[in-house]
Protein backbone atom coordinates (compact mmCIF):
# COMPACT_ATOMS: atom_id res chain seq x y z
CA UNK A 1 0.00 0.00 0.00
CA UNK A 2 3.17 2.43 0.96
CA UNK A 3 4.59 1.53 -2.22
CA UNK A 4 1.50 1.85 -4.29
CA UNK A 5 0.63 5.69 -2.89
CA UNK A 6 4.57 7.03 -3.68
CA UNK A 7 4.04 4.99 -7.10
CA UNK A 8 1.15 7.37 -7.64
CA UNK A 9 2.43 10.42 -5.84
CA UNK A 10 5.20 10.61 -8.61
CA UNK A 11 2.80 9.95 -11.19
CA UNK A 12 1.00 13.09 -10.03
CA UNK A 13 3.81 15.33 -9.58
CA UNK A 14 4.93 14.51 -13.27
CA UNK A 15 1.62 14.92 -14.58
CA UNK A 16 1.48 18.50 -13.17
CA UNK A 17 4.92 19.64 -13.62
CA UNK A 18 5.72 19.44 -17.23
CA UNK A 19 9.32 20.61 -16.83
CA UNK A 20 9.93 17.95 -13.51
CA UNK A 21 8.56 15.51 -15.86
CA UNK A 22 10.59 16.73 -19.06
CA UNK A 23 13.82 16.37 -17.02
CA UNK A 24 12.97 13.32 -15.78
CA UNK A 25 12.51 11.94 -19.32
CA UNK A 26 15.76 14.00 -20.62
CA UNK A 27 17.57 12.12 -17.72
CA UNK A 28 16.39 8.25 -18.48
CA UNK A 29 16.75 9.18 -22.68
CA UNK A 30 20.32 9.91 -21.34
CA UNK A 31 20.76 6.81 -19.08
CA UNK A 32 19.73 4.71 -21.71
CA UNK A 33 22.25 5.72 -24.22
CA UNK A 34 24.81 5.42 -21.84
CA UNK A 35 24.03 1.90 -21.78
CA UNK A 36 23.25 1.19 -24.94
CA UNK A 37 27.18 2.64 -26.03
CA UNK A 38 28.37 0.39 -23.20
CA UNK A 39 26.96 -2.30 -24.77
CA UNK A 40 27.68 -1.68 -27.74
CA UNK A 41 31.49 -2.11 -27.26
CA UNK A 42 31.07 -5.42 -26.27
CA UNK A 43 29.10 -6.82 -28.87
CA UNK A 44 28.63 -5.57 -32.73
CA UNK A 45 25.14 -4.75 -33.89
CA UNK A 46 24.37 -4.25 -30.29
CA UNK A 47 24.31 -0.37 -30.40
CA UNK A 48 22.21 -0.11 -33.24
CA UNK A 49 19.42 -2.76 -31.24
CA UNK A 50 20.27 0.00 -28.16
CA UNK A 51 19.29 3.09 -30.09
CA UNK A 52 16.47 1.27 -31.12
CA UNK A 53 15.50 0.31 -27.38
CA UNK A 54 16.53 4.17 -26.46
CA UNK A 55 14.06 5.41 -28.98
CA UNK A 56 11.38 3.67 -28.39
CA UNK A 57 11.50 4.49 -24.83
CA UNK A 58 12.06 7.89 -25.13
CA UNK A 59 8.76 7.32 -27.55
CA UNK A 60 6.77 5.71 -25.16
CA UNK A 61 7.94 7.62 -22.68
CA UNK A 62 6.66 11.25 -24.00
CA UNK A 63 3.27 9.20 -24.88
CA UNK A 64 2.69 8.34 -20.99
CA UNK A 65 4.16 11.77 -20.18
CA UNK A 66 1.39 13.24 -22.81
CA UNK A 67 -1.70 10.63 -21.36
CA UNK A 68 -0.80 11.66 -17.45
CA UNK A 69 -0.60 15.28 -18.31
CA UNK A 70 -4.28 15.46 -20.27
CA UNK A 71 -5.69 13.48 -16.84
CA UNK A 72 -3.61 15.42 -14.31
CA UNK A 73 -6.07 16.46 -13.06
CA UNK A 74 -7.97 12.55 -12.60
CA UNK A 75 -4.46 11.74 -10.67
CA UNK A 76 -4.65 14.82 -8.59
CA UNK A 77 -8.06 13.29 -7.35
CA UNK A 78 -6.91 9.98 -6.90
CA UNK A 79 -3.87 11.20 -5.34
CA UNK A 80 -6.29 13.48 -2.65
CA UNK A 81 -8.32 10.07 -2.02
CA UNK A 82 -5.43 8.10 -0.95
CA UNK A 83 -3.78 10.63 0.80
CA UNK A 84 -6.89 11.74 3.08
CA UNK A 85 -7.39 8.70 5.14
CA UNK A 86 -3.81 8.03 6.23
CA UNK A 87 -3.73 12.06 7.13
CA UNK A 88 -6.86 11.92 9.06
CA UNK A 89 -5.78 8.62 10.93
CA UNK A 90 -2.07 10.54 11.80
CA UNK A 91 -4.40 13.32 12.80
CA UNK A 92 -6.61 11.80 15.09
CA UNK A 93 -5.53 8.69 15.32
CA UNK A 94 -3.96 9.74 18.63
CA UNK A 95 -7.12 10.44 20.57
CA UNK A 96 -8.15 6.64 22.15
CA UNK A 97 -11.31 5.69 24.01
CA UNK A 98 -10.59 4.48 27.54
CA UNK A 99 -14.24 3.19 28.73
CA UNK A 100 -12.89 2.67 32.25
CA UNK A 101 -12.26 6.23 32.91
CA UNK A 102 -15.51 8.35 32.29
CA UNK A 103 -17.31 6.61 29.95
CA UNK A 104 -15.36 7.41 27.06
CA UNK A 105 -13.39 10.42 27.66
CA UNK A 106 -10.85 11.12 24.76
CA UNK A 107 -7.61 10.88 26.03
CA UNK A 108 -3.99 11.87 24.21
CA UNK A 109 -2.20 8.40 23.63
CA UNK A 110 0.93 9.49 24.22
CA UNK A 111 0.28 11.31 27.64
CA UNK A 112 2.40 10.43 30.67
CA UNK A 113 -1.07 10.70 32.12
CA UNK A 114 -2.63 7.82 30.24
CA UNK A 115 0.59 5.58 31.00
CA UNK A 116 -0.04 6.10 35.10
CA UNK A 117 -3.88 5.21 34.01
CA UNK A 118 -3.09 2.30 32.39
CA UNK A 119 -1.03 0.98 35.01
CA UNK A 120 -0.85 1.23 39.34
CA UNK A 121 -3.92 2.60 41.17
CA UNK A 122 -2.60 5.77 42.79
CA UNK A 123 -2.22 6.15 46.43
CA UNK A 124 -3.51 9.77 47.39
CA UNK A 125 -0.80 12.04 48.92
CA UNK A 126 -0.85 12.43 53.33
CA UNK A 127 -2.89 15.72 53.89
CA UNK A 128 -1.23 18.50 54.58
CA UNK A 129 -1.23 20.24 58.05
CA UNK A 130 -4.68 22.91 58.86
CA UNK A 131 -2.04 25.30 59.32
CA UNK A 132 -0.89 25.27 55.76
CA UNK A 133 -4.90 26.66 55.10
CA UNK A 134 -5.93 28.63 57.62
CA UNK A 135 -2.06 30.99 57.08
CA UNK A 136 -3.34 30.73 53.26
CA UNK A 137 -6.45 31.72 53.89
CA UNK A 138 -5.17 35.02 56.11
CA UNK A 139 -3.31 36.17 53.29
CA UNK A 140 -5.42 35.95 50.27
CA UNK A 141 -4.36 38.71 47.95
CA UNK A 142 -7.16 40.54 46.37
CA UNK A 143 -7.17 41.13 42.85
CA UNK A 144 -7.67 39.83 39.51
CA UNK A 145 -4.18 37.78 38.91
CA UNK A 146 -5.11 36.37 42.41
CA UNK A 147 -6.85 32.41 41.56
CA UNK A 148 -7.65 31.50 45.13
CA UNK A 149 -10.71 29.76 46.24
CA UNK A 150 -13.11 30.80 49.25
CA UNK A 151 -13.30 29.77 53.17
CA UNK A 152 -10.47 27.26 52.20
CA UNK A 153 -9.78 26.17 55.67
CA UNK A 154 -12.74 24.80 55.97
CA UNK A 155 -13.19 22.57 52.69
CA UNK A 156 -13.55 19.19 52.40
CA UNK A 157 -10.16 17.41 51.03
CA UNK A 158 -11.05 13.89 51.75
CA UNK A 159 -9.54 12.19 48.69
CA UNK A 160 -12.43 9.00 49.79
CA UNK A 161 -15.20 11.49 49.12
CA UNK A 162 -14.15 12.10 45.16
CA UNK A 163 -15.47 9.92 42.49
CA UNK A 164 -12.71 7.10 41.78
CA UNK A 165 -12.49 7.34 38.31
CA UNK A 166 -11.85 11.02 38.48
CA UNK A 167 -9.87 10.29 41.88
CA UNK A 168 -7.49 8.91 39.63
CA UNK A 169 -7.14 11.36 36.97
CA UNK A 170 -6.58 14.13 39.32
CA UNK A 171 -4.05 11.59 40.92
CA UNK A 172 -2.29 11.15 37.56
CA UNK A 173 -1.96 14.88 36.68
CA UNK A 174 -0.60 15.33 40.37
CA UNK A 175 2.12 12.81 40.17
CA UNK A 176 3.00 14.08 36.05
CA UNK A 177 3.50 17.80 37.66
CA UNK A 178 5.80 16.43 40.33
CA UNK A 179 7.83 14.17 38.49
CA UNK A 180 7.89 15.92 34.56
CA UNK A 181 7.35 19.26 35.38
CA UNK A 182 8.65 20.04 39.07
CA UNK A 183 5.44 21.31 40.27
CA UNK A 184 4.04 20.25 43.52
CA UNK A 185 -0.17 20.04 44.12
CA UNK A 186 -2.05 20.17 46.46
CA UNK A 187 -5.75 19.06 46.42
CA UNK A 188 -7.95 22.68 48.51
CA UNK A 189 -11.26 21.40 47.95
CA UNK A 190 -12.96 17.98 46.61
CA UNK A 191 -16.64 16.99 47.77
CA UNK A 192 -18.72 19.97 48.34
CA UNK A 193 -22.12 19.99 50.52
CA UNK A 194 -24.68 21.99 49.11
CA UNK A 195 -25.10 23.88 52.14
CA UNK A 196 -21.78 25.36 51.83
CA UNK A 197 -22.14 26.09 47.59
CA UNK A 198 -25.29 27.94 48.75
CA UNK A 199 -23.55 29.42 51.04
CA UNK A 200 -20.52 30.36 48.68
CA UNK A 201 -23.11 31.24 46.06
CA UNK A 202 -24.89 33.92 47.86
CA UNK A 203 -21.28 35.68 48.01
CA UNK A 204 -22.02 36.95 44.19
CA UNK A 205 -21.29 36.11 40.59
CA UNK A 206 -17.26 36.53 41.42
CA UNK A 207 -17.05 33.78 43.53
CA UNK A 208 -19.25 31.30 41.77
CA UNK A 209 -22.63 31.05 39.19
CA UNK A 210 -23.30 27.50 40.61
CA UNK A 211 -26.07 26.95 43.00
CA UNK A 212 -26.80 24.03 45.41
CA UNK A 213 -26.92 20.80 43.60
CA UNK A 214 -25.80 22.43 40.57
CA UNK A 215 -21.66 22.47 41.02
CA UNK A 216 -19.51 19.15 40.43
CA UNK A 217 -18.48 19.15 43.81
CA UNK A 218 -21.61 17.85 45.11
CA UNK A 219 -20.83 14.60 43.30
CA UNK A 220 -17.21 14.28 44.23
CA UNK A 221 -16.39 15.03 40.30
CA UNK A 222 -14.89 18.69 40.81
CA UNK A 223 -11.75 19.94 42.90
CA UNK A 224 -9.64 22.82 43.51
CA UNK A 225 -6.21 22.41 43.49
CA UNK A 226 -3.21 24.64 44.27
CA UNK A 227 0.52 24.28 43.52
CA UNK A 228 2.78 24.20 46.68
CA UNK A 229 5.91 25.79 47.22
CA UNK A 230 8.18 26.59 50.20
CA UNK A 231 5.61 25.81 52.75
CA UNK A 232 3.02 28.28 51.03
CA UNK A 233 0.08 28.21 48.39
CA UNK A 234 0.77 29.70 45.60
CA UNK A 235 -2.29 31.75 43.83
CA UNK A 236 -0.57 34.95 42.14
CA UNK A 237 -0.72 34.71 38.00
CA UNK A 238 1.09 37.60 37.88
CA UNK A 239 4.47 35.43 39.01
CA UNK A 240 5.86 33.57 36.22
CA UNK A 241 6.29 30.41 37.79
CA UNK A 242 3.17 30.21 39.30
CA UNK A 243 1.54 30.87 35.66
CA UNK A 244 3.53 28.34 33.91
CA UNK A 245 2.38 25.66 36.78
CA UNK A 246 -1.48 26.45 36.22
CA UNK A 247 -1.24 26.36 32.92
CA UNK A 248 0.61 22.66 32.97
CA UNK A 249 -2.04 21.70 35.24
CA UNK A 250 -4.87 22.75 33.06
CA UNK A 251 -3.42 20.96 29.91
CA UNK A 252 -2.83 17.81 31.72
CA UNK A 253 -6.34 18.22 32.51
CA UNK A 254 -7.71 18.45 29.41
CA UNK A 255 -5.21 15.66 28.30
CA UNK A 256 -6.88 13.61 30.77
CA UNK A 257 -10.26 14.19 29.59
CA UNK A 258 -10.87 16.39 31.67
CA UNK A 259 -12.38 20.56 31.55
CA UNK A 260 -10.15 22.89 33.08
CA UNK A 261 -11.52 25.77 34.70
CA UNK A 262 -9.13 28.47 33.33
CA UNK A 263 -10.71 27.54 29.99
CA UNK A 264 -13.85 29.00 30.58
CA UNK A 265 -14.53 32.36 29.27
CA UNK A 266 -17.02 34.06 31.58
CA UNK A 267 -15.15 32.98 35.21
CA UNK A 268 -11.40 32.10 35.25
CA UNK A 269 -11.04 29.31 37.56
CA UNK A 270 -7.66 28.06 37.15
CA UNK A 271 -7.98 25.91 40.16
CA UNK A 272 -10.90 23.63 39.23
CA UNK A 273 -11.29 20.66 37.32
CA UNK A 274 -13.74 18.35 36.72
CA UNK A 275 -15.29 15.53 34.81
CA UNK A 276 -17.70 17.40 32.85
CA UNK A 277 -19.90 14.09 31.41
CA UNK A 278 -20.60 12.45 34.45
CA UNK A 279 -21.31 15.31 36.48
CA UNK A 280 -23.85 16.55 33.35
CA UNK A 281 -25.15 12.31 34.37
CA UNK A 282 -25.62 13.05 38.37
CA UNK A 283 -27.43 16.38 37.70
CA UNK A 284 -29.74 15.15 36.00
CA UNK A 285 -30.08 11.87 37.62
CA UNK A 286 -30.69 14.47 41.10
CA UNK A 287 -33.05 16.34 38.94
CA UNK A 288 -30.76 19.64 38.72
Amino acid sequence: MAVFFLVTVLLAWLAVFPAARDGVLAGVGRWRARMAAAAGRWQDGAGTRAGNSSRALRGGSARLGQLLHRRRWLLVATVAALALPPLLILQFGRQVLWDDFGGGAGFSADSHVVELLRGERLAPPPELPPAVFIAAEAAQMRGAAVVAPQEISSADRKWARIAPDFQQRVLAIYRVMREVHGYEMVLVEGYRSPERQASLAAKGGAVTRAGAGQSCHQYGLAVDSALYRDGRLQWDMEDPWTRRGYFLYGELAVEAGLEWGGNWRSIKDYVHLELKSDCRQARRAAGR
